[in-house]
């Protein structure tokens, strides 16, 4: 009715072809083949073991769970070896999962009664897998086509006592611990192994069935030749005779005696499956067996003819069989008629008695949610000796620390790559990062590379010496400005101020006064307001003091031309043109201003940019052309009185201003000739404090050499600020 059967991968492939004739079900609890999962043409195979692509995602994601990208790959020389290789490599390179070396092992064509020695291949094998620089290798095969890898390890181990010890990652084809003679296991190469295992569960019957297993009364199928083998005894009259031991078996040996590596008293893996197959067939012929045609039949009176059943019949049942086993879990197919199931993960303790214990750390889940599809317990895992209990490393190159990131080497696997730190503004937070990210424009790298701090804003302020030092240099010239007024005020009678036109001087030190307050506009956090005031006050109050010196330049000029008898100049004379002047140049700079701030306003801005550390915080011009047009047409006033006063220089006069309107100007046109080359060198709170000097600079320059000597005589020699003196001097010229 059913066959029930785990044939090698060659085999079970072949057997469906044979058996799909006669349409009897076949539950293959062997190797998985993927083409038998094509229903069209095998309708009649069902798969008691997991899609190997189960198999394949659970080692995709332990060797990710340890960050194992550096391994090596031994399968069998067979079509299950193609499949693999064929599917598992690219899940490999998609997760970023290299393969050091693939080698594909020989099915060897004598046992090993015929010695050990190896071939080419096999000392080809070995040699791979000495490589220090691999410490993990997934192994796929089955037990008779790995027997040349178990010849490797044993030579490696037992004769030359150079034991391979690495972290074995097997697949469920190979159960590596079951060996006929527990003398041809290598405890010290698969201690630590972790493996893939079909799903079991344990059976308290199972156990209890082999504990009172009799060799003289089972029916068994080759229960006396494995008995002979395990127990080392014979059996003469039944012609089984052991080589190495002339003992008689006495049927009383127990195999929970034997070690595991000879026989598991726990239900393995493919024990399991069987085991669910048997009541899987059972299930489906009582469910046969009990259907309404039974009872149909019986209401007709017939009796139900076994000889009319045929294993065709048996499929519908087959497919809907849902129970639970002994074990209490759910025994179904799905529609690809594989039992939905999955496999377990073993770690595997070796002993140097030969002995092993397997603990079961891990699951793959198929039918679970996402998040539980694969679960490890790592701290369940006994590692190699080798490794002294801590997580092996295997990657072809250390992790790359945060603060470099991963660049590959030319012409070799992704999982082979060098670590340059990261460039200037840019960070990497994570281990083995991809690339360097950049910072927000408001951070910068720290001297690592692996974190952003933020910057700090700079301009300048009161606090900072240099804020401090031009403040302090701003209120001392503001305090002999004032000062200077308080005296021309008290003295405003004398003939030495009289002399000078009282009316532009009292505007002249009040605008010299205004541009030493306008430099505290540029010290602080720049806003909204400040930023428009800056430049534009800075421009009409220089004009002003500018056109108050020009004023008075003409002024003199005027004067001693107006001295000529029948010079016409006389009737310029006057307040008029003085105010005239002044109220011209000033107004064409407010105008100048005025459509500044209508067309391009100066406004706050961060420059993230100009320092790594720094967010300079400034005021942007708006106009480039602008600024330097108010400049520009300060410079020229300069310019022109600067000239004018050169020229009348030599007028005698005893109160003469022209050599010092001269000398003033001089040194205000220095000033701001060598300021423009500076300003433009300059970023930051640094520009600030040039154009801050500037203005003190060069007010100071109009203050000090206009109205000192001035300030001299009315102070100190108050003999020489009378009207005698004047005509004395006057007529001394003349």
């Amino acid at each position: 009715m059913a066959i029930i059967g785990g044939l090698t991968f060659h085999n079970s492939k072949q057997m469906p072809h044979i058996l799909n004739m006669y349409k009897m079900p076949q539950l293959n609890y062997g190797s998985f083949d993927p083409a038998l999962r094509d229903r069209t043409q095998f309708p009649s195979v069902y798969q008691m073991i997991p899609n190997e692509s189960a198999q394949y995602a659970g080692i995709v994601q332990l060797l990710q769970h340890f960050g194992w990208t550096w391994i090596g790959l031994v399968v069998s020389d067979n079509d299950s070896g193609e499949i693999l290789l064929r599917t598992l490599i690219p899940w490999l390179h998609q997760n970023k999962i290299c393969v050091a070396f693939k080698e594909i092992v020989p099915t060897l064509k004598h046992y090993w009664n015929h010695g050990i020695q190896m071939d080419k291949n096999l000392e080809r094998i070995s040699s791979s897998l000495s490589s220090t620089e691999i410490n993990v290798i997934l192994v796929h095969g089955d037990s008779r086509s790995m027997e040349g890898l178990r010849r490797v390890l044993l030579l490696n181990e037992i004769i030359e006592m150079k034991p391979i010890e690495k972290v074995w990652v097997i697949t469920a084809e190979w159960d590596f611990a079951s060996v006929s003679n527990s003398d041809l296991f290598t405890p010290r190469s698969f201690n630590g192994t972790l493996s893939f295992a079909l799903h079991s569960q344990k059976l308290a019957e199972y156990e209890e069935f082999l504990e009172t297993l009799n060799l003289y009364r089972s029916r068994l199928y080759l229960i006396h030749y494995f008995w002979t083998t395990a127990f080392k005894c014979s059996l003469p009259k039944l012609q089984y005779i052991h080589s190495l031991s002339p003992g008689i078996c006495t049927g009383k040996e127990r195999l929970k005696n034997l070690p595991e590596t000879v026989f598991e008293m726990q239900m393995s893996g493919q024990s399991y499956s069987i085991y669910n197959a048997v009541y899987g067939v059972a299930h489906a012929l009582h469910d046969m067996f009990s259907s309404r045609s039974k009872q149909k039949a019986m209401r007709n009176g017939n009796a139900w003819n076994l000889s009319n059943i045929y294993p065709w019949q048996l499929h519908s049942y087959l497919k809907h069989i849902h129970f639970n086993n002994n074990a209490g879990e759910e025994i179904v197919f799905d529609a690809n008629g594989e039992l939905a199931a999955g496999y377990d993960i073993l770690n595997t303790i070796a002993f140097p008695n030969q002995s092993v214990h397997k603990v079961r750390v891990g699951r793959v889940s198929p039918q679970a949610p996402e998040r539980k599809l694969f679960t490890i317990n790592g701290s369940a895992i006994m590692w190699n000796h080798k490794f002294d209990q801590v997580i092996p490393k295997s990657v072809c190159v250390e992790s790359c620390y945060p603060g470099h990131s991963r660049i590959a080497r030319q012409g070799e696997q992704i999982c082979c790559y060098d670590c340059p730190k990261c460039s200037e503004g840019m960070i990497s937070n994570l281990m083995d990062a991809d690339h360097c990210n950049k910072c927000p424009e408001d951070q910068y790298p720290n001297e690592n590379h692996n974190e952003c701090i933020p910057k700090h804003p700079v301009f300048l302020t009161y606090r900072e010496p240099l804020g401090i030092l031009l403040t302090s240099f701003a209120l001392f010239i503001c305090l002999i400005a004032l000062l200077i007024i308080c005296i021309f005020v008290q003295h405003k009678e004398t003939p030495i101020v009289k002399a000078n036109n009282w009316n532009i001087t009292c505007t002249l030190l009040t605008s010299l006064l205004l541009c030493f307050l306008c430099s505290f506009l540029f010290i602080g956090q720049p806003g909204k307001v400040p930023c428009l005031l800056r430049q534009t006050v800075f421009g009409i109050v220089f004009s002003l003091a500018v056109s108050c010196v020009l004023a008075k330049t003409l002024t003199v000029v005027l004067a001693f031309m107006a001295t000529k008898p029948g010079n016409r100049m006389r009737k310029w004379m006057g307040k008029r043109l003085a105010v005239s002047v002044i109220i011209l140049c000033t107004l064409i700079q407010t105008g100048i201003c005025a459509v500044w701030l209508a067309t391009f306003p100066p406004f706050p801005e961060f420059d993230m940019h100009s320092h790594t550390d720094q967010i300079i915080v400034q005021c942007n011009e708006g106009s480039a052309q602008m600024f330097y047009t108010v400049l520009g047409y300060m410079g020229l006033l300069a310019i022109i009185s600067f000239t004018v006063a050169f020229l009348a220089r030599k007028l005698p006069d005893t109160f003469n201003e022209a050599k010092m309107i001269t000398f003033s100007m001089l040194v205000f046109c220095s000033v701001w000739l060598s300021f423009v080359p500076t300003y433009l060198s300059t970023k930051g709170k640094y520009m600030v404090a040039v154009e801050i000097f500037s203005i003190l600079a060069s007010s100071a320059g109009l203050l000090v050499c206009i109205f000192l000597p001035k300030f001299y005589i009315i102070v100190l020699k108050p003999e020489l600020n009378t009207r005698d003196q004047l005509v004395r001097k006057k007529n001394g010229h003349f």
